[in-house]
C-alpha cells in the first residue's frame, strides 16, 4: 500500500481507515489561526456503506488502497441506480444510488468514466478530470469587472453551484472539475 499525506486525500479515493477499505466522498482543508492545520474527511465504508467523519491532522499519513478500473459509458438511471456499459464487453452494470451521491449531479448520458473495483466489487466511480455544462442561472455581471474580480455563485444545467469569475454570464458553456467543483475555463 501506498502512503499519502492528509494534505494530499482527494475525492474519489480509497484509504485504510482502522483496517477498513475506505472510499474518501468530501475532504476540507482547514487551517486555524492558533494550532495544526486539519483536513476534515468524510469517509464511507466499502464494506458496510457507513459514512464517517474523520479529522487528521495535516502532517498525518495513512495508507491508500489500490483499486483497479473499467472504462465504462453512463446510460441512464433507474429507481434504484444508475446503469453503466463495458466499452469492451458491453455488459451492463447497475450501481445503487447511495454509492453515487456525490458523482450523481455530473452523469450526462454516454459520458465516459472508470468503475472503480475493489477486488470483483464495485466500489464506486472515477469522474473526467473536466466536463462542458451550461450554466444555469447566475446574477448579472458587474460593470466593468475583469477575470481578477471576486466570484459569483452560479447554478448549473445540473443544479450544481460553484463559483464562477464575473465576467461569465447566463447561458454560457464551461469547462468544470466535477471532482473538486471548480471552475476552470469558458468553452468558446
Amino acid at each position: 500500500m501506498e502512503k499519502v499525506q492528509a494534505t494530499n486525500l482527494r475525492p474519489g479515493m480509497v484509504i485504510d481507515y482502522e483496517g477498513n477499505p475506505c472510499r474518501v466522498l468530501t475532504f476540507t482543508h482547514r487551517t486555524p489561526g492558533k494550532g495544526n492545520a486539519v483536513v476534515q474527511a468524510k469517509l464511507r465504508n466499502i464494506r458496510t456503506g457507513i459514512q464517517t467523519e474523520k479529522r487528521f491532522i495535516s502532517t498525518e499519513t495513512c495508507d491508500r488502497i489500490s483499486v483497479t478500473g473499467r472504462d465504462m459509458n453512463y446510460l441512464y438511471a433507474e429507481a434504484d441506480g444508475y446503469v453503466f456499459m463495458d466499452q469492451e464487453t458491453y455488459e451492463q452494470l447497475t450501481l445503487p444510488a447511495d454509492m453515487l451521491e456525490a458523482e450523481a449531479p455530473w452523469l450526462d448520458e454516454n459520458i465516459k468514466v472508470t468503475v472503480q473495483y475493489f477486488g470483483d466489487e464495485p466500489m464506486g466511480i472515477e469522474l473526467p478530470r473536466s466536463v462542458e455544462i451550461v450554466v444555469a442561472q447566475t446574477e448579472p455581471g458587474m460593470k466593468g469587472a475583469t477575470a481578477t474580480g471576486g466570484p459569483k455563485p452560479a447554478t448549473l444545467a445540473n443544479g450544481v453551484v460553484i463559483k464562477i469569475p464575473q465576467f461569465i454570464e447566463q447561458g454560457e458553456l464551461l469547462r468544470v472539475d466535477p471532482v473538486e467543483g471548480k471552475y476552470i475555463e469558458r468553452v468558446r
